[in-house]
């Protein structure tokens, strides 16, 4: 057997073990013990997001601040939206918004704010206006007017799901590590974008009304995301964690703003009504970008 069987067949080996580990789906005798790990793999595991490493800023020779929109509609960007329905599927698939929420109610997340400088932070109760939106019905108006109160049947109550999300928009730095000699990119924040809740109260108004719902500091927010698993349509026993796929950069983006002298103007506000142009301007910020790293070893 050649050395590159050898290898491959090793590889192989590998990851079944790791596939029984992450799933247990081979080893268990009930099916509530899928995704639950034994004492003994919790003890030899260590399966924490990989650190960053520290960045003197005396090493950070260049640097620019980026914001992209990842649009949901794009098959790549998958991943990040579904699954939308849960009713029938296991309870470790949620899609990237149901993981960021629930933990947001949780208080496991903390770091929350209204917009990409993370100014103002913004609590769950602040933030329920926009995902959250109750109406009173024509009877419930009446009964009110009569008796002063009003029966929960005729309230309705509207939230926003994994569903309303029709984009993404992230913030992150690129710089160049001169330490290292190589362009690298941080990611800072991450916000849902959709409309809002009362826009499924009435939904014959036709508005467009896309909103921001909250911004997430992302590194607060790494431990949260590595242990909810994004899928992996290419082998499905293994899984990738969110924190993983946001960090790689495996989403497509389109670049709507970069910090300059304008007050980190966006593209939209320098090129009006013409969507291609945009684009086209979006790929011009970003060849620029990559051009920096080429040029550091040319001379």
């Amino acid at each position: 057997m050649s050395f590159k069987n050898v290898v491959l067949c090793v590889m192989v080996l590998l990851m079944g073990v790791s596939a029984q580990a992450q799933l247990n789906i081979l080893n268990a005798k009930t099916p509530e013990e899928i995704g639950v790990k034994t004492d003994s793999q919790i003890a030899y595991d260590n399966d924490n997001p990989l650190p960053y490493g520290y960045v003197d800023e005396r090493d950070v020779l260049w640097s620019k601040t980026t914001w992209e929109i990842i649009d949901l509609d794009e098959r790549v960007n998958f991943p990040l939206y579904y699954p939308i329905d849960t009713n029938n599927i296991g309870s470790e698939r949620r899609s990237l918004y149901d993981v960021l929420v629930k933990n947001i109610k949780d208080g496991t997340i903390e770091e929350v704010y209204a917009d990409s400088y993370f100014t103002e932070k913004r609590t769950l109760k602040d933030i329920e206006a926009s995902l959250v939106y109750s109406d009173t019905t024509d009877l419930g108006v009446e009964q009110y007017n009569a008796e002063g109160f009003v029966d929960p049947e005729y309230i309705r109550r509207f939230t926003l799901d994994a569903g309303d999300v029709e984009e993404w928009r992230v913030r992150g730095v690129w710089y160049l590590d001169k330490r290292q000699g190589e362009l690298r990119y941080r990611l800072l924040g991450i916000c849902p974008v959709a409309n809002e809740a009362r826009s499924k109260a009435y939904p014959d108004d036709g508005v467009d009304a896309k909103v921001e719902l909250f911004w997430i500091w992302f590194p607060a927010a790494r431990n949260v995301l590595h242990q909810a698993k994004a899928f992996n349509r290419k082998n499905t026993s293994q899984p990738i964690s969110f924190d993983h796929l946001l960090n790689s950069r495996r989403f497509s983006g389109v670049l709507y703003k970069e910090d300059n002298v304008q007050g980190d103007r966006g593209v939209a506000d320098y090129i009006s009504d013409n969507a291609l142009m945009q684009l086209l301007e979006s790929d011009r910020i970003k060849e620029q970008i990559r051009n920096i790293e080429i040029d550091l070893w040319n001379y």
